[in-house]
C-alpha cells in the first residue's frame, strides 16, 4: 500500500521532490536507522570504483527519490520495498554499467507501483532516465509459452523500447535476477511459473546478449526452483568429486603455468567448473552419468593481447596432444553475440581430456557481461565493442521484423527464431507459423498440420523448390507439402522424423496397412500356388479350408494370408493340402506369374542390390518376415536362391504399374567446382527428388558422383540419364544399385 505521504506528493510531486532529495535518511525514517544502510554503503563503494563523484551523487539522488516513493511498501519477505531496486542497481553496478542505467534501475518500479509519473522523473533526472524507466515499466508478465495476444503485444513493446535504448533490457534482466534470488518466499506454483519463464525466456536473452554470468545464474536458480531434489543431488555430487579432483587440477594448472612462464607469457590460469544446469542438461541430452560428464577438466587462460592468445595456444599444444577437430577459433570468427575466445581440447596425463579456453582480459569481461561490458570500455575511451555492435544489429533486426509483421503474434514467432536455438519456426504457404524441434523434416511438418496430410505426403517444396523429405528444416523457410491419394507412409521415414506425433501416426498406419496389404498379397500368392492343381481358392470346400486352418493354427483365412505374404508359411505347402483330391493336370505354360502393381505396400520389398524398375524382367523370393522381395531376373543374389525353389516366385509387372521406385546412378565427370550444383539443378528442373548425392574421387582428373532417386520406369530413367549426359564435363552415366 502507498501511504498518505505519496498521496500528498502526487498532487505536486515535482515541487516536493526537490525538497525531499535534500533530506537525510534519518529524516525520511525518523523512527530509526534506514533498513538498507549497509547495503547502500556497499553500493556506494562499488560506484566509486568506476564512476565520477558527480555521477555517484546523481545515483544517490535517485536512490533517495525511490526510497521516498516506495515509503511504506514492503516485499513479501517483510523487507522495505526499496531493498529490491537497490539490489537491482547493485547487479548492474557489478557489471560497471553507466550511471543512467543505475538510476533507472533504482526508479524502475516507481511509475508502476507508486504515484510517480514519467514527467516527474524526467523533471528530476532528465529525459534519458525517464525513457529508460518508462521502457522497463512496460515489460511485465511476459509469457512466451502462451500465444495470447496480450503477451505478444507486451514483448513487442519491449522490442520497441530496446530499439530506442538497449539498456532497457539490461535493467529488466537485473530486475529478474534479483527476483530469482528471492524466489523462496513465493508459493510453489508461482515459483515454478517464474522459474520456467526465466529458463525459457530470460536466460536465452541473456545468452543472446553475451551476458554469460547472468545466464548461468538464471539457469541454476531456475533449475533449483523447478527441480530442487535433482539440484541438491547434483550439488552434493559436485562437492564430493571436487575433493577427488583437487590434486589433479592443481597439478595440471601448475604444469600449464610453469610452461607459459618459461615462454615469457604473462597469464592467469583458472580452473573452470560447469554450473549445475549445464551438468544436468548434458546428462539428459547425452544420456551420460554424472561421472562421465565430470571426467573433463576445464581451464581458462587469461592473457594480455590477441597475439599472446595464439602464442599460448601453441605452447599448450606442445605440452599435451591436441584432440583432432576439437579446436575452434572464436577470436577470428566471433559468435553471434560477440563472444571471442580460443577453444581447444587436449589429452592430458593418463588420457584425461582437458578443455582449454584462451582469451584476453577484455574478452573475459565481454564473455561474462556481454553487452553490459560495453559501457565500461566506452567510459575508458574504448571504441564500440563487437558485442555491442552485434546486439544493436539484433535489436535493429527485431525492429525491422516488428515493422514487417502483420500482427504481434507473427512478430513474437519471428523473435523466437533468434532466441530459441533448439526450435525452428517455418511458414506454411498461407503464412501461418509452425513451431517444430530442431532437426525436424517436411514429414514432421506434414503430421503437425494434419494426420491425413502426413499419411498422403509424397514430396515437399522448401522455399518453392522441390526438396528431399529427409532434409532438415531451418527457421524462416516456407514449407509446402505435396500429397497424393495413393501416397502412404514409408518405414524409412522413421530414420529422419523427430516428433513424437509423426512417429506415432506412422507406426499406427504401417501396422494397419501392413495387414491389409498382406491379406491381398497372400490371397494372390495362394491362388497362384493352386494353379498347377487346376484349382481356384474360391472353389475350396469350406470343411477342407477349416481343417487346413486348424492344422496351421490360424483363426481365419485372413491370418493365413498374412503369414503367407510375410513368408512365414509357403503357399506351395498350403496349396498342396487344399488341392487334395481336386488336383488336376495343367500345362505349366498356363500358370500366370504374379503381377506387381507397385501399390502392394509394405509386404513387397524392392531389392537394393539390383533396384528393379518397371520394364525390367523380374523374379521374386519369399523371405521370412520380410515378405516378397523383388529382384531383377538376372540379379546374382536371386540366382543364388535357386536351391530353395519353394520360396521362388515368378513375377511380372502389371500393365498399369504405379508408384516411384528407388534406383541409383553413377556419373563419371571431370573434377570441377560446382559440378554437384549443376547436376542437382538439372534434376530439379525436371521435377526429380534426389534422395542422396555423394562424390568419390576416381583420380586427380576425374570424380564419381553417386545419386539415388525415385523414378517411374526404365524409360523414365533413360530420359534422366540422357539429360545428365549433356552436362558439361560428364563423361559417362550408368545405372547402379543404391548404396
Amino acid at each position: 500500500m502507498v501511504t498518505s505521504t505519496l498521496q500528498v506528493l502526487s498532487g505536486s510531486l515535482t515541487d516536493v521532490t526537490a525538497r525531499l532529495l535534500l533530506r537525510s535518511p534519518a529524516e525520511i525514517h525518523p523512527q530509526g536507522a534506514v533498513p538498507t544502510d549497509s547495503a547502500l554503503a556497499l553500493f556506494e563503494k562499488n560506484l566509486q570504483k568506476y564512476l565520477t563523484s558527480d555521477q555517484v551523487v546523481q545515483v544517490k539522488r535517485a536512490y533517495f527519490f525511490a526510497e521516498q516513493a516506495h515509503y511504506g511498501q514492503v516485499r513479501r519477505s517483510g523487507e522495505p520495498y526499496v531493498t529490491h531496486p537497490l539490489a537491482v542497481a547493485g547487479v548492474l553496478a557489478e557489471m560497471h554499467m553507466d550511471h543512467q542505467s543505475l538510476m533507472a534501475a533504482l526508479l524502475h518500479d516507481t511509475i508502476e507501483d507508486t504515484g510517480v509519473t514519467k514527467d516527474d522523473i524526467g523533471a528530476q533526472f532528465g529525459p534519458d532516465v525517464a525513457e529508460l524507466v518508462d521502457g522497463v515499466s512496460k515489460l511485465t508478465h511476459i509469457e512466451f509459452d502462451s500465444v495470447e495476444l496480450k503477451q505478444a503485444e507486451n514483448f513487442q513493446k519491449m522490442a520497441l523500447a530496446m530499439a530506442r535504448d538497449i539498456r532497457v533490457i539490461l535493467v529488466k534482466l537485473a530486475d529478474r535476477l534479483h527476483n530469482m534470488r528471492t524466489l523462496g518466499v513465493l508459493n510453489r506454483d508461482k515459483m515454478r511459473r517464474i522459474a520456467l519463464e526465466t529458463l525459457e525466456i530470460y536466460a536465452p536473452i541473456a545468452m543472446r546478449l553475451g551476458m554469460n554470468n547472468v545466464r548461468m545464474e538464471f539457469e541454476d536458480l531456475g533449475f533449483k526452483a523447478l527441480y530442487p531434489m535433482r539440484a541438491r543431488r547434483i550439488q552434493a555430487a559436485i562437492q564430493k568429486s571436487r575433493g577427488n579432483r583437487k590434486a589433479l587440477v592443481e597439478q595440471i594448472k601448475e604444469q600449464i603455468e610453469s610452461l607459459l612462464i618459461k615462454e615469457g607469457l604473462r597469464v592467469e590460469v583458472q580452473g573452470r567448473e560447469k554450473h549445475l544446469y549445464s551438468i544436468y542438461s548434458k546428462m539428459r541430452a547425452k544420456r551420460k552419468s554424472f561421472s562421465e560428464i565430470m571426467d573433463i577438466f576445464a581451464f581458462r587462460i587469461i592473457v594480455d593481447s590477441v597475439d599472446a592468445c595464439y602464442r599460448t595456444l601453441g605452447a599448450v599444444h606442445s605440452l599435451y596432444k591436441p584432440v583432432p577437430k576439437e579446436f575452434t577459433d572464436y577470436i577470428a570468427i566471433p559468435k553471434a553475440n560477440g563472444y571471442q575466445s580460443l577453444h581447444t581440447v587436449l589429452k592430458g596425463m593418463h588420457g584425461v581430456p582437458i578443455e582449454i579456453q584462451i582469451r584476453t582480459h577484455e574478452m573475459e569481461d565481454m564473455a561474462n557481461n556481454g553487452i553490459a561490458a560495453h559501457w565500461l570500455y566506452k567510459s575508458n575511451g574504448g571504441s564500440t565493442s563487437a558485442s555491442h555492435t552485434r546486439a544493436r544489429e539484433w535489436v535493429q533486426g527485431l525492429l525491422e521484423m516488428q515493422q514487417r509483421a502483420g500482427n504481434p503474434l507473427e512478430f513474437i514467432e519471428s523473435v523466437k527464431m533468434d532466441l530459441f536455438p533448439d526450435e525452428v519456426y517455418v511458414f506454411t504457404p498461407k503464412g501461418d507459423i509452425m513451431e517444430l524441434p530442431r532437426g525436424a523434416t517436411a514429414i514432421d511438418a506434414a503430421y503437425a498440420i494434419h494426420t491425413d496430410i502426413g499419411n498422403r505426403c509424397v514430396a515437399c517444396r522448401i522455399d518453392r523448390r522441390l526438396s528431399p523429405l529427409s532434409e532438415p528444416l531451418e527457421s524462416g523457410q516456407t514449407i509446402e507439402i505435396v500429397t497424393s491419394p495413393s501416397g502412404r507412409p514409408n518405414p524409412d521415414w522413421f530414420n529422419y522424423v523427430v516428433t513424437a506425433r509423426a512417429r506415432t501416426h506412422i507406426r499406427h498406419f504401417l501396422k494397419d496397412q501392413r495387414r491389409e496389404d498382406s491379406v491381398e498379397l497372400g490371397h494372390n500368392l495362394l491362388n497362384k500356388a493352386l494353379m498347377p492343381y487346376n484349382v481356384r481358392l474360391d472353389g475350396i470346400d469350406n470343411e477342407l479350408m477349416s481343417q487346413t486352418l486348424t492344422k496351421f493354427g490360424k483363426a481365419d483365412q485372413q491370418s493365413l494370408f498374412v503369414d503367407i505374404a510375410l513368408g512365414n508359411l509357403l503357399p506351395n505347402i498350403i496349396a498342396s493340402r487344399l488341392a487334395g483330391a481336386n488336383a488336376g493336370p495343367v500345362d505349366p505354360a498356363d500358370i500366370e506369374a504374379v503381377a506387381i502393381r507397385g501399390t502392394e505396400g509394405f509386404v513387397v520389398t524392392y531389392a537394393k542390390c539390383c533396384c528393379p524398375l518397371p520394364g525390367d524382367p523380374i523374379g521374386g523370393y519369399l523371405s521370412a518376415e520380410k515378405g516378397l522381395v523383388v529382384h531383377r531376373e538376372n540379379c546374382a543374389n536371386l540366382l543364388e536362391m535357386q536351391d530353395q525353389p519353394e520360396r521362388l516366385m515368378t513375377l511380372r509387372w502389371d500393365d498399369e504399374v504405379q508408384g516411384a521406385f528407388p534406383v541409383g546412378m553413377r556419373l563419371e565427370a571431370v573434377n570441377a567446382r560446382g559440378l554437384i550444383a549443376v547436376v542437382a539443378t538439372r534434376l530439379n528442373a525436371i521435377g526429380m527428388n534426389i534422395d542422396r548425392i555423394s562424390t568419390q574421387d576416381k583420380d586427380i582428373q576425374y570424380t564419381y558422383v553417386d545419386i539415388e532417386l525415385q523414378v517411374n520406369s526404365r524409360t523414365h530413367l533413360a530420359r534422366i540419364m540422357k539429360r545428365l549426359r549433356t552436362v558439361e564435363g560428364v563423361r559417362r552415366v550408368v545405372r547402379t544399385a543404391r548404396r
